[in-house]
């Protein structure tokens, strides 16, 4: 484990520390990639605002999608007409801040908190209850949570919305969450196995 040698204890220790934490590695910081808009990708959405260019056109010369890209960040960012690009990034930057308070863990949220609990109770998985969620409550989206969520607030400690012994209730019954396998890490089911 690389954390362990990073944080100068022993592979034991790190690996006991990560299990405390749930574990789960949870959303550290990290820098904007690729697949956000850049400094200078705003700076070119704002000028071709500026020369009147539509989203079609602007995305082209960026090699971005007009829709899901520039048109989204032009109407999150006060729309064609207030568009700027310094704001946009500095607002970019706020919304990537990390970590934020789990929806489970908000108090204003206690309603669906409780909905999601009772479900664990009745033996309910996280997807079922995920999907559940959106046909019950069709028409109030604020009653809604992934099941990413839901496993994340009963193994994070530090995302802990959801009691720790409602581990227990899940089919696994783990107190930890085990991480899936790549596709070439999982063994073989027939032995001596040789793949086509």
């Amino acid at each position: 484990m690389s954390a362990s040698v990073a944080a100068g204890v022993a592979q034991e220790t790190g690996r006991r520390w990560f299990g405390e934490a749930g574990g789960v590695i949870g959303n550290a910081p990290r820098e904007l990639g690729t697949r956000y808009l850049s400094v200078a990708e705003r700076e070119e959405i704002s000028r071709g605002l500026a020369r009147d260019e539509g989203p079609r056109v602007i995305g082209r010369r960026l090699g971005r999608a007009a829709s899901s890209s520039i048109s989204r960040e032009i109407n999150n960012n006060g729309g064609p007409a207030r568009y700027r690009a310094h704001v946009a990034e500095a607002a970019a930057r706020e919304r990537a801040k990390r970590p934020k308070t789990a929806k489970l863990a908000d108090p204003g949220n206690a309603g669906l908190r409780d909905h999601v609990q009772e479900r664990l109770l009745l033996r309910w998985s996280p997807e079922q209850i995920s999907a559940r969620l959106v046909s019950e409550f069709a028409d109030c989206p604020e009653m809604r949570v992934s099941h990413e969520t839901i496993y994340q607030s009963i193994y994070v400690q530090g995302r802990g919305a959801l009691r720790r012994e409602l581990a227990a209730c899940l089919r696994t019954g783990r107190a930890l969450r085990k991480p899936r396998r790549q596709a070439e890490a999982r063994t073989p089911r027939i032995p001596d196995m040789v793949p086509i």
